[in-house]
């Protein structure tokens, strides 16, 4: 029998517009009404309705309550660090330049090859419990550091365990066209077959919820990645995309024509690839912590994404070579200060258009129906999230209708 519980004494931003024009839909003295793991009401706690009869009730002290956190794009599970080559690109060696040396990718490849499946297991969760501290109530791990197909599917594994074992939804997304390993030199193509072979085998499995690709002149080609998108499409998987992070390839109007959940990066993204993805509805993850670490200086088109109407998350890009950040609250500052986002795109970047950009519709909004992940903070204002930095005001997680300990 599921447990019905009243969660008041709370000031809700619902985002949805509903309860206000200015979007961040405010309900001042709200509550929230859950069975189970679903939403049943929100409102003004004047207006509970007259037949609900909770079980139990929660005060939330007047805090301000938000959807859950959905941290929609990380490279969660991998063996080893990259500081060493953080400090190469502060003496100006490039992305480029260390990754074709062997650096990069490669490196933590090698690292997450030689770690046992329960070492990978316990590294991610040290790293997952960091981001749900801050009120991450669903997350997004990519393999794509094995590159085989027995080191991806362990990767793979370890994200599916972290999921079961924490109070986390966590979904996954097979990167096994990240780069080329070491045994594939010079032989991108069968390198590719390769990967299209495994697809299947790790879908049955169980282990894949989307499938991603890393296009890119030190990745792989628009039609090698067409090839893997080709084989996602046959097994009714949704793709996502790497895209015009370091050049215009192109891809993010190909991940458009297969109707991609999201293209991400996206700095060098054009006027064709902005109409691409919004005819598609095809998401716009913006990854503000890889610009950062970079010291990247070509910004994402945000005036153009914000004109045609493409929704845009926020994500970490946690990795250890580009993006080694665990705070997505420090990545929703990021994107208003490096981006120019409003606190509002930052705050729907990290809720409700980084569910969208997972392909998941029920979750990101606080509304009668969707699933009751929720964050009691003590600020005063959900603009407020986008504003502090390096101080964590989150005071209670509900993940599913049930609170975190």
């Amino acid at each position: 029998m599921t447990t019905t519980t009243l969660w008041h004494n709370a000031r809700i931003a619902t985002l949805d517009p509903a309860h206000g024009a200015d979007g961040w839909g405010l309900i001042e003295d709200g509550a929230v009404l859950t069975t189970g793991d679903q939403i049943t009401w929100v409102g003004p706690n004047r207006a509970l309705p007259s037949h609900a009869h909770p079980a139990h009730e929660v005060d939330l002290g007047g805090a301000l309550l938000t959807p859950g956190l959905v941290d929609c794009h990380t490279h969660l599970v991998y063996g080893g660090h990259r500081a060493a080559e953080f400090e190469q690109r502060l003496q100006g060696v490039s992305y480029e330049a260390i990754a074709r040396a062997g650096g990069g990718i490669r490196s933590t490849v090698a690292a997450t090859r030689a770690a046992s499946e329960d070492d990978l297991l316990a590294s991610a969760t040290q790293r997952a419990k960091s981001l749900m501290a801050e009120g991450v109530t669903t997350l997004e791990i990519k393999s794509g550091y094995g590159l085989s197909l027995e080191a991806e599917a362990r990767c793979l594994r370890v994200a599916r365990r972290l999921g079961a074992e924490q109070r986390l939804d966590v979904k996954t997304t097979f990167l096994g066209a990240h780069a080329l390993p070491p045994e594939f030199e010079g032989r991108p193509d069968d390198y590719i077959d390769a990967v299209c072979a495994w697809l299947p085998e790790l879908h049955a499995q169980g282990l894949v919820d989307a499938v991603d690709a890393f296009c890119e002149h030190i990745g792989f080609s628009p039609a090698q990645t067409r090839r893997v998108f080709e084989a996602a499409k046959a097994l009714g998987l949704p793709v996502k995309l790497h895209a015009e992070q370091l050049s215009d390839q192109g891809g993010a109007a190909l991940a458009a024509a297969f109707g991609a959940l999201s293209c991400d990066h996206l700095e060098h993204l054009s006027d064709d690839g902005i109409a691409a993805m919004k005819a598609a509805g095809t998401v716009a993850v913006l990854l503000p912590g890889a610009y950062y670490f970079l010291r990247e200086t070509k910004l994402p088109p945000i005036a153009a994404l914000r004109a045609a109407g493409v929704p845009m998350a926020v994500s970490t890009d946690h990795n250890p070579g580009t993006s080694p950040g665990l705070s997505l609250l420090l990545m929703a500052s990021m994107a208003c200060t490096l981006f120019r986002l409003t606190p509002l795109e930052a705050v729907q970047g990290i809720t409700l258009h980084a569910a969208r950009a997972l392909g998941l519709t029920d979750r990101g909004q606080l509304t009668a129906g969707q699933r009751a992940d929720f964050v009691a903070w003590e600020l005063d204002h959900p603009n407020e999230l986008a504003y502090w930095f390096g101080h964590n005001p989150c005071r209670r997680v509900i993940a599913a209708g049930l609170e975190r300990t």
